[in-house]
This record gives structure tokens, sequence and C-alpha cells, in this order.
């Protein structure tokens, strides 16, 4: 059988690489091992040396986007400005991914895999990763602020980013809720009220 799409010796790459693309497309509920092989080109027991199950992909695809977002935090602590506008860039950016990317959003932070006892292993090292560079641009935004204060902190601008885009995307916003602001400056709005205004 003619293999597709990938190099020989790296098909557990060639399945994230196609489950990503699908659960971006489609969602997660779309994603099928049978399907998935037969598109690559390859038997239906080929992707089982890879992955135990489908769940297995799709924690790996999970992986990816905690990857990427942990990069999209790093960049905004790189750039310049003070700590708290790096931290509004950083929830900007954020908002910027999950727009762009909604169906490995949601697979990140509305399935079941990050409260999975033990926690899937491909996922442990990216969502460390991404928790410890958006903890690291808490600190620079506010050096100063105890710890127990910024724990709390993560928990309001969790809440308030995270809700403005549920909300959003539940198509919440009508010109009643929102009329006159334009769409950036809604955004600008939920960062001073997660962030705080900068002076």
């Amino acid at each position: 059988m003619a293999r597709k799409g990938y190099h020989h010796g790296d098909l557990a790459n060639a399945l994230v690489e196609a489950a990503l693309r699908l659960v971006e497309r489609e969602g997660a509920d779309a994603l099928s091992l049978r399907d998935l092989s037969a598109s690559l080109g390859v038997s239906r027991a080929a992707p089982y040396r890879h992955f135990a199950d489908r769940d297995a992909l799709l924690a790996a695809v999970a992986a990816r986007g905690f990857e990427t977002l942990a990069g999209v935090y790093e960049a905004a602590r790189a750039s310049p400005g003070s700590g708290t506008e790096r931290l509004r860039k950083a929830m900007r950016d954020y908002m910027s991914f999950a727009w762009t990317r909604p169906g490995l959003h949601r697979l990140m932070f509305e399935s079941d895999l990050l409260r999975r006892i033990p926690m899937p292993a491909a996922l442990v090292g990216p969502y460390r990763r991404t928790y410890e560079a958006l903890w690291a641009a808490l600190k620079e935004a506010w050096p100063d602020a105890e710890r127990s204060w910024l724990r709390r902190k993560r928990v309001t601008l969790l809440s308030t980013i995270v809700g403005f885009l549920v909300l959003d995307e539940a198509g919440r916003f009508t010109a009643e809720w929102s009329d006159p602001l334009p769409r950036d400056e809604q955004v600008e709005a939920v960062l001073d009220a997660a962030v705080g205004p900068l002076r």
C-alpha cells in the first residue's frame, strides 16, 4: 500500500499532524483512527504502534496546542514594554490563539484531558511549560506582590479572559450588549478588567 502524507519512519508525527488538522477543521468528535489511517494510506493497525487508542492521539494533539500556547506566552514575555504591557500582550495573543484555532482550544480546555488522574503523559511537559510561562508573566507584571495575591490574580485573570471567550463564541455580544464598542475596544475593555488599565 502506498504511503501518503508522511515520510517513512515518521508515522507518529504524521498522525498527530493529520489529527491536528482534523480537530481544527471539524472538532475532536470527528476524529476516527480508522479514517485517519485511510487518509494516510496505512493499515488500521498501524496507528496502534504509536498510540494506545484514540484518546492517546488526542492527548498528543492537545500537547501540540499547549506547546504553541507556551510559545505565545514566552514571546509576549520577550517583547518590549513593562511587565503589565507584556502580560496584556500575552492575554491578547491568547485570545487570538483561541479565535484562530477554536477546535484545538476546545480540546485543550473543554475536554476532560486535564482532569484525568494521572494526566496523560504527553500533556504533562507542555501543560507545565504553559502555566509556568503564564506564572512568570504574572510575577513580572507585579514583581512586589505576594504569592498568595498572585495566585488569586491568576484565577480572576483567566476567569475574565475565558469568560469573554465563551460568551463571544456563543454569540452573546449582540448590538444591545456591545454597541457602540468595536471588537478591538471590547478586547481592550476585557484586558483592562483582567490585567488593569495601562497608565
